[in-house]
């Protein structure tokens, strides 16, 4: 797969997507830059899943284009650089994990030696190699959610998108979960988090963006924040609705 020279992950622009009178999203511009760790923000219903759901062609577009490494995002070649995790996914309960991640493999641009290598490297960089054998039914949760980012990271994706990574997680799985996640970008993955916890999106990510009512809010560097993220979040969602109502 021939790395692009567009050095922007993913160029959202224009991007409107309606149910019968209600837009999802509306006229939004987004710009993900190649090796972020992005935030992104909003209520429920802002139009985050729509987002998500349009990256991987999964929704259609009312209108807009997208480029991911500068292909358009109904190309098949621009999925090659995605993976995406779910906040709520599962697996075969009665499969062993490294079952799983040889089913899943099957999925990606490999070939068959390739895939038993990645295989290998993946449980490696997510500690579940002693795993490896064991039944999906037999794990706990934060096991299945190293599962689940093994084989996310399987095909050398360059962009990872996960929704609510941290979701019924307690805060020993949480420190876990973000100290992996901070391995992977340090490898030059661009990991984009949809997460309502903003104490852990403040800590990990780089950037962020906010948005409600399917239109961009703020795109803001975290480190250039003069309050708290918390505090940015409700004034920033408050002030739309005002200008709304």
């Amino acid at each position: 797969m021939e790395k692009s020279k567009n050095y922007t992950a993913i160029q959202a622009n224009n991007l409107t997507k309606k149910y019968g009178q209600s837009f999802a999203l509306s006229n939004l511009n987004l710009s993900i830059n190649e090796g972020s760790f992005f935030g992104l923000l909003g209520p429920n219903g802002a139009g985050k899943t729509t987002f998500v759901r349009s990256l991987l062609d999964l929704t259609p577009l009312d209108s807009g284009t997208i480029l991911i490494n500068g292909l358009p995002h109904t190309s098949p070649d621009s999925r090659n650089y995605l993976a995406y995790l779910p906040e709520k996914f599962s697996f075969f309960p009665n499969t062993t994990v490294k079952e799983t991640l040889d089913f899943f493999s099957t999925f990606k641009v490999l070939e068959k030696k390739n895939r038993k290598e990645q295989i290998n490297e993946a449980m490696r960089k997510l500690s579940i190699e002693d795993l490896s054998q064991k039944k999906i039914r037999q794990l706990s949760k934060g096991q299945l959610q190293r599962v689940g980012l093994s084989q996310l990271i399987i095909g050398n994706p360059k962009i990872l998108i996960l929704d609510e990574p941290f979701g019924g997680l307690d805060p020993l799985l949480i420190k876990d979960l973000k100290d992996l996640l901070k391995d992977l970008h340090k490898e030059g993955l661009t990991i984009i988090i949809n997460s309502h916890i903003l104490s852990e999106v403040e800590r990990l990510c780089d950037t962020l963006a906010i948005i409600d009512r399917g239109q961009l809010l703020a795109i803001k560097k975290v480190n250039e924040l003069d309050q708290g993220l918390e505090d940015f979040f409700i004034e920033t969602i408050s002030l739309n609705k005002e200008t709304q109502s």
